[in-house]
């Protein structure tokens, strides 16, 4: 019976030591892991989800504390302080910091290596360049929707009917074209209860019943010419042009006005004579 208990007690004590040494095991790894590649965000004391501007507070907040001139001969603070650095050029950097939340790499040969350039090819296919084609087709499938509605409604009860703060939140409206169909929309939820009508919006209604509506309202905005900027330097050089003409015309006035093209005589002897002897008589008298 004795030797039963002993050896109960001795199979207790190895498990006892073998989970011992299994956590051991697992936290030498955890440290192991931290020291070799910290959470870049947890040294920050930052979400995952920071933005830029968080990070880069983050950023100078611990950069001040641990500067090596606020921590003269600290080794520590002067090692933490490098480690800052290293982070904040991953985490500052957009491109780095993604490949560091896709992979978790920390190295600048894989940050700079064929794994942002994966990672950019990754990105470019998920999401595609738009082309001027591809705006034009969403404008024409836009315009008259169900989607077009609602948003308009939206914005008339966020804009409290104020319909020129309306087209500037409204995408591809215009207001020559649109007025008088967002007009009978908004009057339709109106009448329906939907919403209520205010004294801006009834202003801007009965302005636009006094206009003409347009013949074919859904038709496609007209597009810039690509011309547009050497249409700019040319109206920016008649300007000059006109400028500069009035500039002669008034020059020319102020010479007719005060005579400046008038050769002015120079006096005569006898008339210099007199004057000095005027002056002469001046300077005795004062003596």
């Amino acid at each position: 019976m004795g030797k039963r208990k002993k050896r109960a007690r001795v199979s207790e004590e190895n498990l006892e030591d073998e989970d011992g040494e299994r956590s051991e095991n697992q936290d030498t790894r955890g440290k192991s892991s931290e020291s070799n590649g910290n959470d870049l965000y947890q040294v920050l004391g930052v979400e995952r989800t920071a933005t830029q501007q968080e990070i880069k507070k983050a950023y100078h907040k611990l950069a001040l504390r641990l500067h090596p001139d606020k921590n003269p001969n600290d080794e520590e603070a002067k090692e933490k302080f490098q480690n800052l650095q290293k982070v904040i050029s991953i985490l500052g950097d957009e491109e780095k910091r993604a490949v560091y939340d896709q992979t978790g790499c920390v190295d600048d040969a894989d940050l700079a290596g064929d794994a942002i350039q994966n990672l950019q090819t990754f990105f470019r296919s998920l999401y595609k360049k738009i082309s001027e084609a591809d705006i034009e087709e969403f404008e024409a499938n836009y315009r008259g929707s169900d989607s077009e509605k609602k948003d308009l409604l939206e914005l008339y009860m966020q804009c409290k009917g104020n319909m020129e703060r309306l087209f500037c939140c409204m995408i591809c409206s215009d207001p020559v074209l649109d007025s008088h169909r967002f007009k009978d929309m908004i009057d339709a939820a109106i009448s329906a209860g939907e919403l209520k009508q205010t004294k801006i919006y009834e202003k801007w209604a009965k302005k636009v019943s006094k206009s003409k509506p347009p013949t074919s309202p859904l038709r496609k905005r007209k597009k810039s010419n690509g011309s547009s900027s050497s249409d700019l330097y040319a109206i920016i050089a008649q300007r000059q042009t006109e400028r500069k003409g009035k500039l002669d015309s008034m020059f020319s006035s102020l010479v007719e006005k005060y005579g400046a093209d008038e050769a002015v005589p120079e006096p005569s002897e006898e008339e210099f004579e007199a004057t000095r002897r005027k002056l002469e008589k001046r300077r005795s008298k004062k003596i």
